[in-house]
């Protein structure tokens, strides 16, 4: 671990690195990229063009120096990531090239005010950083490959099945190629997919969440097709699923991941609310508990654009009627005019505090909420605001977490390309 004197060095940056931040991650990647472009497939394309991985990382980098002297209490806040390098591939061997760009890109940017003091410091301080996330890496590689039907790193997998399920969502059924049993996973955990985008000459990684139980011979997942808007382009890789990816053509997977799931243990009430595309970690979950026959009385709180957007509606709808335990709920924000005319929706506009109390059972419930960015800053200030036990609140959010902490008071299905 790291003597006193170093730590007191690295906290005393954290100033320097809240004004600088996000220009040494700029030139970081810059200098990466330039040396090692066979590291570029493991990085998101569209997140790099819209500086959003350079912000995170720089909040990454800002956050380890402001804790560095409680490194052990962050290791539960770091699950997420851990699993997420696990599942693009990150192995031991790319961190010693990790730090050694990412010191230099310190040094380019401060100049004089990075003394060799400080430099010294945060060599000693990533070598410890870099040491724990190998570790626990490590051992999240193993139980990936060491549990039944598990597998070290990429698959092949065939498309069996691809089902239109809305305007802009396509599930895909995908088998093993190779007949061998598939790896269970915990209801609301993702698979990786990698695949090439010629246009680019790279591979791109994408996380997609499961969206049906585990089955013991296909995996599913249910694809939004983000198209290009204002200065935005199209998203690659779900342009690639959706348009050029037919049943019967093949594509790379890495074991299910992820450190949000269904907590089984509980037989309190569980709430699911979704936004857009949000729905499918809690459709797997939802499918999981009617599998297993569950008593928990069981909210779905959908909100999307409209009924032409509005994935797996009918059959939502069918477990509700089948199913008493069961209620769901439709917050469309522009209805089309036959939705107005049916009125088969419950709610216009946006979710908001006031009527999400009203249908909100006041007894103690465990809530799950996946959707777009702003959606989830709303429902995350809602629920505060109804004094919804932290414990009680679980999300899947695959950037920075403080992006959540900015209150919006609306919410919409738009999703990031």
């Amino acid at each position: 671990m790291l003597d006193k004197k170093t730590i007191k060095v690295i906290q005393s940056t954290v100033p320097v690195l809240e004004q600088y931040g996000e220009q040494i991650t700029s030139r970081f990647y810059e200098l990466l990229f330039h040396d090692h472009p066979e590291l570029y497939h493991i990085f998101n394309i569209v997140h790099q063009h819209k500086k959003e991985q350079q912000r995170a990382l720089a909040n990454a980098v800002y956050q380890a120096a402001a804790h560095i002297d409680q490194l052990p209490s962050l290791l539960p806040a770091l699950q997420r990531v851990f699993q997420k390098h696990r599942s693009l591939g990150v192995k031991a061997e790319h961190y010693p090239v990790v730090g050694k760009y990412l010191l230099i890109a310190i040094k380019d940017v401060l100049g004089d005010l990075a003394s060799d003091e400080i430099m010294k410091a945060w060599e000693d301080a990533y070598g410890v950083l870099a040491s724990i996330f190998i570790s626990q890496e490590e051992n999240l590689y193993q139980q990936a490959q060491t549990q039944n039907g598990g597998w070290e790193g990429w698959r092949e997998f065939v498309i069996k099945r691809k089902v239109p399920e809305s305007k802009v969502v396509t599930s895909f059924y995908l088998y093993p190629t190779d007949g061998n049993s598939l790896a269970s996973f915990k209801p609301g955990q993702y698979i990786s997919l990698k695949v090439p985008i010629e246009e680019l000459n790279v591979e791109q990684i994408r996380q997609y969440s499961l969206s049906d139980a585990p089955r013991e011979d296909y995996y599913r997942i249910s694809v939004k097709r983000e198209d290009a808007h204002g200065t935005y382009p199209a998203g690659y890789v779900s342009s690639y699923l959706h348009h050029q990816m037919q049943e019967g053509d093949k594509v790379m997977i890495s074991a299910p991941a992820g450190d949000f799931y269904l907590n089984k243990s509980k037989d309190t009430p569980v709430v699911f609310i979704s936004g857009g595309v949000g729905f499918t970690p809690l459709m797997s979950m939802l499918n999981t508990l009617i599998e297993e026959n569950t008593k928990r009385s069981i909210t779905t709180i959908h909100a999307t654009m409209n009924s032409e957007y509005h994935a797996m509606r009918e059959y939502v709808q069918k477990l509700t009627k089948n199913y008493p335990h069961v209620t769901s709920y439709t917050c469309y924000e522009k209805p089309t005019k036959a939705d107005l005319e049916q009125r088969n929706f419950d709610k216009e506009g946006f979710l908001d505090l006031p009527w999400l109390s009203q249908i909100l059972s006041k007894q103690e419930a465990e809530i799950y909420f996946c959707g777009p960015i702003p959606f989830m800053r709303s429902i995350k200030q809602i629920l505060k605001e109804m004094g919804i036990k932290q414990e009680n609140i679980h999300y899947e959010f695959f950037g920075p977490a403080s992006q959540l902490d900015t209150v919006s008071n609306k919410t919409s299905e738009k999703q990031p390309s």
